[in-house]
This record gives structure tokens, sequence and C-alpha cells, in this order.
């Protein structure tokens, strides 16, 4: 909704203001609730091809840790849940 930013070199502003989350435009998502009516960006080549070739894992469950971030995997709904409550307090 804002535009290039030629000062950063981006399509992407780094840091919104509070008058940036004011644009009026069916994509600012501050203004209307949900999701946009179309598309919000495109994929890049390297992530249409991660999705072609997923790497192997025996991971299924992924939380992250509201703290500091770090993602935390399980093989398991059971190890997923514990992780849920020991990490989310769910």
């Amino acid at each position: 909704a804002l535009g290039y930013q030629g000062a950063e070199k981006s399509w992407w502003k780094k840091s919104l203001t509070a008058e940036d989350k004011k644009i009026r435009s069916p994509y600012n998502t501050y203004l209307n609730p949900g999701l946009p009516r179309g598309p919000i960006a495109n994929p890049g080549l390297s992530a249409i091809q991660a999705a072609q070739n997923p790497t192997k894992s025996p991971y299924l469950y992924y939380l992250s840790d509201p703290q500091t971030g770090k993602i935390i995997f399980s093989e398991t709904f059971d190890n997923h849940n514990d992780n849920r409550a020991q990490y989310l307090g769910i």
C-alpha cells in the first residue's frame, strides 16, 4: 500500500509509523479486518523450488517460543502438546 521506498531501496518499509497504518487501501490490514481481496506478494523462485522439493524431516509439528522466537519442532502430536504446555501455557 505504501509503494516503493526509494530511501530504503525496497518495496517493504522497515519500520511502519502510526501514519503509515492509516493509509486507505484494501491491503491495509490495520484498517480492514480479514485477509486482503487479492495476493499480498508473490513467492520468489527459491520459495517455489523449496515447496517442490521439501527437505526430508521427521518433524510434523512446530511452534514459536513467544519469549525467544525460537522454533520448537516435534515429531509426534503428544510431544507437540507437551511443547505447547511448556512454551505457550496451553
